[in-house]
């Protein structure tokens, strides 16, 4: 089972990567294609170029943890539009759909409550 904090940032790459790598090569992307720092804690998803691979780098208290899951039928769903860039952010919800086969471009979200900022309560 996969748990992480549910304030983990979460990073998808948009571009497909060679899956033949571990944790210093995916480690160098993150930096390269991301232009993240990978040991920031937060979370780094990398998908092959037939979407039937996915590994997770994060690190964790000391060291790299990496995660895969590879897909015997079918393929990981397209990623949702964005604007643009090397990676696209996930919340913990959308990574669990992903990784649970479910289109997250087709899929509906609906409005949750959020409680007003203390500056426009006042204003």
């Amino acid at each position: 089972m996969l748990t992480l904090p549910p304030s983990t940032r979460i990073f998808i790459a948009r571009e497909p990567i060679d899956m033949r790598r571990s944790f210093d090569g995916l480690s160098v992307a993150v930096r390269s294609m991301m232009q993240q720092d990978p040991m920031s804690g937060y979370m780094f998803i990398f998908l092959n170029k037939t979407r039937s691979l996915v590994k997770a780098l994060y690190w964790d208290r000391g060291g790299y943890c990496l995660w895969a899951k590879r897909l015997e039928r079918g393929r990981f769903t397209v990623l949702p539009a964005s604007r643009g860039g090397a990676c696209v952010e996930l919340d913990w919800a959308d990574l669990m759909m992903l990784i649970g086969g479910i289109d997250l471009q087709s899929a509906k979200r609906r409005p949750i409550w959020e409680p007003r900022s203390a500056v426009a309560a006042v204003g």
